[in-house]
């Protein structure tokens, strides 16, 4: 039995003493090395990708490195387990595509009443009678109702039309005429005769038996 197992030995021991044994060896732990730092530097790698934490994937690779060459796969595993399941780029590109989607939601026009979709030449909504649209009163084309002015033919909503309210003149006031004398008045009062200056005079003169004596 000792012998069996010596000539094993033997046997074995002359496999591995064998030049290109041993080179060959040596080529796989050298294979080993180097996929061990290769594991490290691809955690390193993808891990930046994954987060905006700059420590985390210093802390990746050296995890795989302290698990040596010959457990570093262990680390690989765990590392594909623990790691953020998206990139960077595919949350951004995400979020891209959810923004689009909300300002193409928010594009389709909606009635701010009932809040359905309505047609953009509407004017009032058939659900809820809310009004949606005005008519240019110059062009007659479909304006906002909370534009200040007309794009197509530049009408400010703003400012009054002169033309459309005329303004109020004061009347002027009546001049002052003489009220007219009639005519047969005016006649009558040329015919009647005017009292004497004598008789006048003798009216107001004393008479001569009133005057004193001297």
């Amino acid at each position: 039995m000792d012998q069996i197992l010596g000539q094993i030995g033997s046997t074995i021991g002359g496999f591995f003493g064998n030049p290109v044994v041993q080179l060959g060896i040596r080529a796989i732990g050298i294979y080993v090395v180097v996929l061990w730092l290769a594991a490290a530097y691809w955690a390193f790698r993808d891990l930046q990708g994954r987060t905006d934490n700059p420590v985390a994937p210093y802390v990746a690779a050296s995890l795989i490195i302290v698990f040596t060459p010959v457990f570093f796969v262990l680390a690989v595993i765990v590392y594909r387990i623990v790691r953020p399941h998206e990139r960077i780029g595919e949350v951004n590109e995400r979020s891209l595509a959810e923004e689009a989607l909300l300002n193409e939601v928010e594009a389709v026009p909606h009635c701010p009443g009932c809040a359905r979709r309505v047609n953009e030449e509407w004017l009032i909504c058939p659900t809820c009678r809310t009004r949606l649209n005005r008519v240019c009163p110059n062009c007659n084309r479909l304006v906002g109702l909370d534009w200040s002015l007309c794009a197509w033919c530049g009408k400010d909503f703003e400012r009054r039309d002169l033309t459309a309210v005329p303004r109020s003149v004061p009347a002027p006031e009546p001049l002052a005429v003489p009220a007219q004398i009639p005519a047969a008045q005016s006649l009558s009062r040329a015919r009647s005769p005017k009292p004497a200056g004598g008789i006048r005079a003798a009216a107001v003169a004393p008479a001569p038996d009133a005057l004193p004596e001297h």
